[in-house]
């Protein structure tokens, strides 16, 4: 049976005690089902893992012994940063939680103009929140150590001034010519590593959103004749590329837990 992993907001140190938050006991206690002496695998997203043990459950507490310090790591070398078009709540979020799966390092979410969904103030504030929580679900679910970042939605229009550093800038497009295997593989080891990938929602983009992505550097590569969502889009061109240039076609190191 595989071992529980639970997120813990909180600076962990090996063989301490610690009290989890009432959400995580609840989510420990009543959708785990765990009790005392069940033992889980804790994490706080800055890397590495704990052994743990449930030590004590009440009601609406439950407390940990963590145990020895693992210096576990499953990051894929390849760094991408995938740019989501923003798309109506399910496929939002599937595209979200799938991209961490698929070992993503940063999610930028924006606003284009055949975004469906419009979020402004308290909405927005809610909606990052529970985006951010999905990203913690599935890496207790993939066994990552490290929560891949969520950053606040911004309209797309605004970060062509500010684009992240990156080796490469793509752009999913229908009717691309370039393909990821004809392009060179991303740097590694400077300041502008890795990928910068924009997928739009659904719909696409508009004409004058590509135009402005090719012109600020962005790479137009096609993904096959036909058309997909744009959670298909997400979790197809970021498999290809940890195929192509990340995890996929290494063997990986001993301690990686795969």
């Amino acid at each position: 049976m595989r071992t529980s992993r639970l997120f813990i907001d909180t600076p962990l140190s090996a063989h301490t005690s610690v009290a989890l938050p009432r959400e995580q006991a609840h989510y420990a206690t009543r959708v785990l089902r765990l009790g005392e002496g069940d033992r889980v695998v804790a994490f706080n997203g800055q890397g590495g893992e704990f052994e743990a043990t449930l030590t004590r459950v009440g009601k609406r507490e439950a407390t940990l012994q963590l145990g020895d310090f693992l210096d576990v790591e499953r990051e894929s070398p390849l760094a991408v940063r995938l740019i989501l078009g923003l798309s109506r709540g399910e496929r939002m979020d599937t595209a979200i939680q799938k991209a961490v799966e698929l070992g993503v390092t940063a999610i930028q979410p924006v606003a284009t103009e055949f975004s469906v969904a419009k979020l402004d103030g308290e909405r927005m504030h809610k909606r990052l929140n529970h985006w951010r929580q999905i990203v913690v679900s599935a890496c207790e679910q993939c066994g990552r150590n490290r929560l891949p970042e969520v950053a606040p939605l911004v309209p797309l229009g605004t970060l062509w001034a500010h684009i992240p550093s990156a080796s490469l800038h793509l752009v999913a497009a229908p009717d691309a010519r370039a393909s990821l295997t004809e392009l060179p593989a991303p740097a590694r080891d400077s300041a502008n590593q890795g990928v910068n990938i924009l997928v739009g929602p659904e719909g696409g983009l508009s004409q004058s959103e590509l135009g402005n992505a090719l012109q600020v550097g962005f790479v137009a590569v096609r993904m096959g004749p036909r058309v997909m969502r744009t959670e298909t889009a997400a979790m197809a061109t970021l498999a290809a590329m940890q195929a192509i240039w990340g995890d996929w076609q290494s063997t990986p190191p001993a301690n990686s837990g795969s």
